[in-house]
């Protein structure tokens, strides 16, 4: 197995907790107006872990609260303003990767309002991280 081949192994799903549409007001962008006004994000996260010593306790504590991690994925949106989604992603990634149970973690960050001149459906960036 080749370096590429463990680190795509290690990052395979397998149980997860699925968080989808959390709508969180906050003023990122590069445009000033951005800023002042803020916007709604819409965040999507995708935590990969094994589920089966909690599923088989039924102890909450073998597993990740996803009420409290709804909490913590959206205080990381909502602080400390920055110019890219793509920052916000990571930021949102590292947040789910700080529980021990967490392998892996796909985050989707949506911008409903983003500035731009066309009609689009959707504009988004997605972002698959690991424990190293």
């Amino acid at each position: 197995m080749t370096d590429s081949d463990a680190a795509t192994a290690s990052l395979r799903p397998t149980d997860a907790i699925v968080l989808t549409g959390l709508r969180v007001r906050a003023h990122h962008g590069v445009f000033d107006f951005e800023r002042e006004n803020g916007q709604d994000f819409v965040v999507d996260v995708t935590a990969h872990l094994d589920l089966s010593p909690s599923a088989a306790s039924d102890d909450l504590s073998r597993t990740v609260h996803y009420g409290e991690l709804a909490v913590e994925v959206a205080d990381a949106v909502r602080r400390d303003p920055v110019d890219l989604i793509e920052t916000v992603a990571e930021r949102v990634a590292a947040v789910v990767l700080a529980h021990e149970p967490v392998h892996s973690v796909e985050v989707t960050v949506h911008k409903p309002d983003a500035p731009i001149e066309v009609p689009f459906g959707d504009v988004a960036v997605r972002i698959l991280r690991g424990r190293s």
